[in-house]
Formats: structure tokens, sequence, C-alpha cells
């Protein structure tokens, strides 16, 4: 059998050299594919009339000259507004993405974020910097904590299954999920966030970006939240309002934050938050880690063959949440 595939690289999409590796490992295992890798949006304008199935940002002037197009495999897991134009939406084409491969380097980030602030790492590091010998930190007993946790796919699942290991109570919110995951106490739809909040010690933020989790998180849920609470946001930076955060935070509605997503990447040097004191700041690196490259290739390759195939695709996007 096989199929047409163009594999568009440019290197604004971030993405890195062993996606050259994939033609050769396609063709081993669909000796009949015909795969054309693009460098440039005007190389990919070439081939994308004639092509089957895409990787890469489909770009709307792209999209509109695809004639045959089935297929298109997402590069993220969550792509910036935009990637899911009206277009793309509103054709029968099959959209896939590359969740599931961060869930254990995410988690361990979000555990980084929840164990520095129950040991009052974000105290002692800046008296640290000021040479400053000052115990006193009230420490956070996990097994006596709660956390709740907003959107519990494969990120925040594991997410959960961590907190309960450290003995902590896990409130799930998720709008797709209908069994509690692993070490999850309280499993409750989008709707219940508001009356949850103020049960959290900490709350902690997955969900990607969708029409639904822009701007979740604002003044009105922060002031929901208990005085001595934290907020962790590893999700995508268009779910929390910064300014509104630096106005909480600067008022002691919370206790601090930790953060690795933003409304503006990379974070303006002159933004508050850099100097807000209990803010734990990391540049958007949660989902950095080994094995990354083995586990895109191994899925998209697996992808390829499904629909070489016929058979139904993993990770298949509703494109109308972009997720």
């Amino acid at each position: 059998m096989g199929f047409k595939l163009l594999i568009l690289n440019p290197s604004e999409q971030g993405e890195t050299a062993y996606v050259d590796t994939w033609p050769e490992k396609l063709r081993d295992t669909i000796p009949d594919i015909v795969v054309h890798l693009s460098k440039s949006v005007g190389e990919a304008m070439e081939v994308i009339g004639e092509v089957d199935a895409a990787f890469g940002n489909i770009a709307p002037e792209l999209f509109e000259r695809a004639r045959n197009l089935k297929w298109i495999a997402c590069p993220q897991a969550g792509p910036k507004a935009g990637y899911y134009h009206q277009a793309l939406i509103d054709n029968d084409v099959v959209v896939t993405n590359t969740r599931e491969i961060y869930n254990d380097h995410i988690s361990a980030h979000i555990m980084s974020f929840i164990l520095a602030f129950a040991r009052g790492l974000h105290v002692y590091i800046p008296r640290q910097l000021k040479r400053q010998w000052s115990p006193g930190y009230e420490t956070i007993h996990l097994p006596d904590a709660t956390v709740v946790i907003v959107g519990v796919g494969g990120i925040g699942g594991e997410a959960a299954r961590l907190c309960a290991e450290f003995g902590m109570t896990v409130i799930a919110v998720d709008p797709r999920v209908d069994k509690p995951p692993t070490g999850v106490s309280e499993l409750h739809r989008p709707e219940a966030l508001s009356d949850l909040l103020p049960r959290g010690d900490f709350v902690v933020v997955t969900v990607p970006e969708t029409p639904q989790t822009q701007g979740m998180f604002g003044i009105n849920q922060f002031r929901r939240m208990k005085s001595s609470a934290f907020l962790i946001n590893i999700g995508r930076g268009a779910t929390v309002i910064l300014d509104d955060l630096v106005e909480a935070l600067q008022q002691g509605q919370l206790a601090g934050a930790g953060l690795d997503v933003f409304q503006t990447e990379p974070l303006p040097t002159d933004h508050p938050l850099w100097d807000t004191p209990g803010v734990l700041i990391t540049p958007h690196v949660a989902g950095r880690g080994p094995y990354l490259e083995d586990r895109r290739t191994k899925l998209f390759i697996d992808n390829c063959i499904r629909f070489n195939e016929g058979r139904p695709l993993v990770n298949v996007v509703d494109k109308d949440q972009w997720f």
C-alpha cells in the first residue's frame, strides 16, 4: 500500500535534527510510502497539494492548498493558539498530538514545586543569596495537605499518583475523565472548581490552552483559595491571568506560586513576578527530559502504520477544544 507524507520541519517550529531520520525509518517500515521532508513553508507549498498526511505546523496558507489531506500530526501536545484555525476545525481532516510522552517529566516538575513550598525553599533560597542564616519557616506536612489538580489526563493523573504516594489528599477536576485515576480521592467536573478551591493547600493547573481554559484563573479564583495556598501552573500560560496573580500575591491572598508557563514568554525582565516573594519561576522547561525524541518518533511511526492500514490513530484531537 503506502501513502504520501509531508514532514515540515522549519527551524521556527523548534524541532530538532532527529526528524531528519524519519524518512528512512518510515521507508523501512512502510516500503511504498512517499516522504517529503521540507525545511521551509516554501518547500512545503510545492507538495502540500498531493500529500495524504502531514507532520508540523500546517498554517492556513498551506492548508488551503491541500487537496488530499486526511491526517495532520501536531508536533506538540498543546500548540499555541491559532494552530486550530477555523478552516482546519471545519474540515474532516483528523489531527493527532503528542500528549502522554511528557507525563513523567512534567509530573516530577510539579512535585519539585510542591516539595519546595512544603519545605520552605522559596523562603530559604532568597535568604541564602543574602547570606542570611534564618530558620523559622513552618513546613507543610504533606499527609495533612490537600491538592486540587485541575486536569487529570496523563500528566495530571501521574501527578495525582505521586501526590498520593506522599500521603496527600488528591481532589481532581476534569471535563473528560469519568473514573478517578490512581491516587484521586474525589473526581469533579469543572463546574465544581469554585467550590473546591478553598479546600486546596496546593492548586495544580495542568490543562492545555483551549477556548474554555483561557483566563481560567483570575482574581475571582484566587480570592476563593486559602491565603496559605500555593498555585502551580505547568499547563499553558494563557490559563492564568498574570496581572491578577501578582495582585493576589501582593495582597496576601495566596502564599506563593510555582510557574513554568506564562501569558508572555519569555517573561519580560521587568515583570513584577521576578521579585515577588513566594514565587518560583522556571522558563518553560517542565517537559524537558530524556527519551522524548524516542517517544515522539515511536508515536509518529506507529500512527503512520495505523494510517497506512486504515486503523484508528492514537491521540486524536477534538479540534473544537484544541486537545
